[in-house]
């Protein structure tokens, strides 16, 4: 599932704008078509204008009924009455999906281990300082087993002692879900940390559940800003 919202506050209608032939969107959804990896692929959007894009060109949208806060909440709309065990969030930003971080996801869902996981997720490194400062950079704190252990736009870890080199990783915007978990999520108020981060992955750290984190050498570029725009420009 593809959510999809037209009035981004950063950077309004960046889903539509054009990156090489195609739209943002329409990358997304092309290419998460392309991996193979899933049953069914359905953009869920807020949007006529969307809508119509990805229909026109043969692809599967649904429209919001309601409004929603978080893709989350969008996805969990669509696929309440649908029969399914995992459901894969990749949002509308994220032109350059790729299989092989998707397949990753998907694996951590897998074996003995994998049954107690409900919420997994990917993130990479992050080197350059710059993007390490830059509060458009979600980072992520993870224990020694790879689970979440804060989301932030702030720097975390804070680098206080310079005979130490830590690892900063950025979250990248794609979830896995199980069903039930996402139902859950949905079902629970917007959570402090959350709305004062404005990252809705907050809320089940908060109300205690794991989320799983995934390395992938992904880098690719999420289209925050129109300086992200010129930049996924020049990786295509």
């Amino acid at each position: 599932m593809i959510p999809a919202r037209y009035a981004a506050t950063r950077f309004p209608a960046k889903l539509m704008q054009l990156l090489g032939s195609k739209t943002v969107i329409r990358h997304t959804y092309d290419n998460t078509i392309a991996t193979g990896l899933f049953d069914e692929v359905i953009v869920v959007t807020d949007s006529d204008i969307i809508y119509s894009e990805i229909v026109q060109h043969g692809g599967k949208a649904m429209m919001s009924i309601k409004q929603h806060e978080s893709g989350s909440d969008r996805i969990a709309e669509a696929v309440a009455t649908m029969e399914v065990d995992i459901v894969v969030n990749v949002q509308g930003d994220e032109p350059f999906v790729q299989k092989e971080p998707l397949e990753k996801l998907l694996k951590a869902f897998e074996g003995e281990s994998g049954k107690t996981i409900q919420v997994a997720s990917l993130m990479q490194v992050l080197k350059e300082q710059q993007l390490i400062n830059d509060p458009n950079y979600v980072k992520v704190a993870v224990d020694k087993n790879m689970n979440a252990l804060l989301f932030s736009r702030s720097v975390i870890p804070y680098h206080r002692d310079q005979q130490i080199t830590p690892v900063y990783y950025e979250h990248i915007g794609v979830y896995a879900f199980r069903k039930q978990a996402l139902m859950n999520f949905t079902g629970w108020k917007m959570t402090p940390l959350e709305a004062a981060e404005k990252i809705e992955c907050l809320r089940y750290l908060e109300n205690g559940v794991t989320i799983k984190m995934v390395v992938t050498q992904y880098m690719g570029v999420e289209i925050d800003t129109p300086e992200d725009l010129v930049r996924a420009a020049k990786l295509l």
